[in-house]
């Protein structure tokens, strides 16, 4: 990434110090861009909120991703990343149901939901990590 800095000679983005980072951005730019991609589905099934949430929510781990790498990010806002991804957990439940057939649509497991909730699970993780080891 080449660097680009402020007039004070600070850069403004950097790369992670600590290797759980790169996990961290992995995870988050995975469930960000999933839930890009599955825009047309949740318009399908929930209509234009359920597209315009499902778009809401892929640009608030891709945004976090950016002020993470940026001069801007605080130590505090780990816990705000492992809460905004543990709320996207639990908002799938909210809205298929609190037991194992959340990740079932048409009888059918959802891949995709599986796969965006484990990477948020291992976003919480990782947030909480990097927020008690930095």
């Amino acid at each position: 990434m080449g660097e680009t800095t402020t007039a004070t000679g600070v850069p403004v983005f950097s790369k992670p110090e600590n290797p759980a980072g790169y996990l961290a951005i992995l995870t988050a730019l995975t469930t960000g861009i999933l839930h890009f991609y599955l825009i047309p589905g949740a318009t399908a099934t929930a209509g234009t909120t359920g597209g315009v949430l499902f778009a809401l929510n892929g640009a608030g781990f891709v945004g976090g991703t950016v002020l993470y790498l940026s001069k801007y990010w605080r130590k505090e806002l780990f816990l705000v990343a492992a809460l905004y991804a543990l709320l996207s957990i639990l908002a799938m439940f909210m809205v298929h149901g609190w037991g194992i057939e959340a990740f079932y649509r048409d009888g059918s497991l959802a891949h995709w939901a599986v796969i965006t909730k484990t990477v948020e699970s291992i976003l919480v993780g990782c947030s909480l990590y990097l927020y008690s080891n930095s």
